[in-house]
């Protein structure tokens, strides 16, 4: 059997542990695949000292992850520190620099100098391997990168954020308010305990940037995408011309909740509909806000 591929791991929190999880529990197949073991051999984490559901005694500790980077016993460097800046930016150029090969799923490192870290590779001559860093269940940037790279796109969308799918389904579908599904996600482990960078749009926005530069072969920067977060939204709506009723203004009511008269009248001028807002204020006592659950 071949020598094992030796990785160095850098960060060991969630997605870190479950790597090392998997490799161990998908060990023979994964030989079978690749013809050779891929072990673990070194680790850099920010605690040493903290509990974690996997047995790392065997495993060399580096002092930061830029040092792991040029651990000459390790092949291959896998980065799930996360964040745009340092450590991560430098320990993944550290690597990449010594010639090793990167696997990295830092969405938002590859947004803010994912063409500055692909040249660096391509003159090491070394791999970037960024797939588990948008949609990995799916996959998306491999079939972006080689299966349609003959293709021509004009454009790219989808659901991109689960937390974000799972609150605007359930608002949908079952008319809870936001807060209210915000919090059974958090319960139900599907949100985090700090939801800001899901709910504002940010987590979509990093995948967008990346996704938008494989398929049209430019470099998007993430600051150029409009984003609005699901907080901002007090009610779905759809705006549809030629309804009957009080959906003449080309206004479907969806979740039957409160929506603020100028949002109302931005999504009409965005979309070229005649509204006149003073027909809907009529009964809202001054307060500024249109309930379409009695207008529909």
């Amino acid at each position: 059997m071949a020598e094992p591929l030796k990785v160095g791991l850098a960060g060991l929190g969630t997605v870190g542990t479950a790597v090392i999880q998997l490799l161990e529990r998908g060990h023979d197949k994964l030989v079978a695949r690749c013809g050779r073991p891929i072990e673990v051999v070194a680790v850099s984490a920010r605690s040493r000292g903290k509990k974690r559901a996997v047995d790392l005694k065997k495993v060399r500790w580096a002092a930061d992850p830029v040092e792991l980077a040029g651990d000459p016993g390790i092949d291959v460097l896998v980065e799930v520190i996360g964040g745009a800046g340092d450590p991560a930016k430098s320990a993944v150029e550290a690597a990449l620099a010594a010639g090793k090969p990167v696997v990295t799923a830092n969405k938002a490192l590859l947004a803010a100098h994912g063409h500055k870290l692909a040249t660096l590779a391509e003159r090491q001559r070394v791999a970037l391997n960024f797939e588990a860093s948008v949609a990995g269940g799916i996959p998306i940037v491999k079939t972006l990168r080689e299966g349609l790279n003959g293709n021509s796109f004009t454009r790219i969308y989808g659901i991109l954020n689960g937390t974000c799918n799972y609150i605007l389904s359930r608002m949908e579908e079952e008319r809870i308010s936001f807060e209210d599904c915000l919090r059974e996600a958090q319960r139900l482990g599907y949100a985090e305990a700090d939801p800001t960078f899901d709910i504002e749009g940010h987590d979509t926005a990093q995948k967008l940037s990346i996704l938008a530069s494989l398929a049209f072969g430019t470099k998007v920067d993430q600051a150029a995408v409009y984003v609005e977060g699901t907080d901002s939204l007090l009610l779905n709506v759809t705006l549809e011309k030629g309804a009957r009723g009080a959906e003449e203004q080309g206004i479907t009511r969806r979740l039957g909740m409160l929506v603020p008269a100028p949002v109302l009248q931005e999504f009409c001028l965005r979309e070229g509909i005649a509204c006149d807002i003073r027909l809907w204020l009529e009964g809202t006592e001054g307060n500024g806000f249109l309930d379409l659950t009695s207008a529909a």
